[in-house]
């Protein structure tokens, strides 16, 4: 089938959308057709070039939700009509990882999904005869994608799907930071760097696990204004002196957790740095540089400190965003703020330009 898609053609230049086919779904895969998708800051990430993963062409997109249209042969996870979401973290439930409740990083069509390429090797994707490597297994930014069934999460029609998109990719990796990856304690007291996608995800994750305070910091009033609405029962906006702060708004010892959700190194120093004497957890949810890394004073550390990594929020896919959205529904989650503009496919690079001024906090492509 034909359709419109966004496809990275060079690094550094704007995504350009134009027609290209679409296979349609081989054995154990689903064609989706896509009502909605966010524009996240790892597409942007990749575009620029920074991501060392990278590769072109290929149609970015990977917060997507929408209706299964079509399934391949020995597909029994899902069918026609059904209401998914996107997942570029998969679960197939069989391997080492997913049968382990210590890790999410499925490894059944990893190798393949790093190069571009579905689990066989090959390509839906295609333009002019050329084939077209999808991104993170996913490619959301089309109208319609063909995905691995076990890279789909059922979810309840119940659901507007423009919401439903931010589970798959920012909102789920907050939420999962503080609810499966820190499993923050009723009573604690948390501080979040960051009030994007992620770290709003994290404030409203902290809340549902019963913290009794939850700090968030960010160079934005108004994104700390959207802090508040989703739980923090503090704010200010950060600088140097944000680790001195903490340490005085918590008799000097720090916080009980920290989540870092911003992808700068020396705010994940600060996390570090912040986390409480003796027990502080320190989560780093944002994604840095090429090339960049952490330098953390081994002392931080060895007085009790901890530094944990969160892809996905450590969430099985198939099984944790369909509950989480459950609990959208059930009123627990606001999710209505974070969609800050809706565009169409051909404004995708205008998304990228509102994320880059940090103009509200997620774009919505509506299909």
């Amino acid at each position: 089938m034909r359709m419109r898609a966004a496809v990275l053609e060079q690094f550094g230049q704007p995504l350009v959308v134009q027609e290209v086919e679409l296979a349609e779904p081989g054995p154990g895969e689903v064609l989706v057709r896509l009502v909605a998708c966010g524009v996240c800051h790892t597409d942007l990430y990749t575009a620029s070039g920074a991501d060392p993963s990278g590769y072109v062409p290929c149609v970015l997109g990977h917060e997507g939700a929408g209706v299964v249209e079509r399934v391949g042969e020995d597909v029994t996870l899902v069918r026609p009509g059904d209401h998914v979401v996107t997942l570029f973290s998969p679960q197939c439930g069989e391997c080492v990882h997913c049968r382990s409740p210590r890790t999410n990083l499925c490894l059944a069509i990893r190798e393949q999904q790093n190069r571009g390429y579905l689990p066989d090797g090959t390509t839906r994707l295609s333009r002019a005869g050329e084939p077209l490597r999808h991104f993170m297994g996913t490619s959301t930014f089309a109208e319609y994608t063909v995905m691995p069934q076990i890279a789909l999460a059922k979810i309840s029609p119940e659901a507007p799907l423009e919401g439903a998109a931010l589970f798959a990719c920012g909102l789920s990796t907050g939420l999962g930071a503080a609810l499966r990856t820190a499993k923050v304690e009723p009573g604690s007291t948390c501080v979040v760097f960051g009030a994007g996608m992620v770290g709003l995800g994290a404030v409203a994750g902290c809340r549902l696990a019963g913290a009794e305070r939850i700090v968030c910091v960010d160079l934005s009033q108004e994104r700390l204004r959207l802090a508040s609405g989703q739980g923090a029962t503090d704010t200010f906006v950060g600088g140097e002196d944000a680790v001195q702060r903490i340490l005085d708004m918590t008799g000097g010892f720090g916080a009980d957790y920290t989540f870092e959700a911003t992808g700068n190194v020396h705010v994940m120093r600060q996390a570090v740095e912040a986390a409480r004497m003796g027990w502080g957890l320190a989560t780093m949810c944002g994604v840095a540089g090429k090339g960049e890394t952490l330098d953390v004073i081994p002392r931080w550390l060895i007085q009790g400190r901890r530094i944990a990594g969160s892809s996905f929020g450590g969430l099985k896919g198939r099984e944790d965003v369909p509950a989480l959205i459950d609990r959208w529904i059930a009123g627990e989650l606001d999710v209505d703020p974070f969609v800050s503009h809706r565009i169409s496919l051909e404004d995708v690079n205008r998304g990228f330009e509102l994320m880059e001024a940090q103009d509200g906090i997620r774009s919505v492509i509506a299909f």
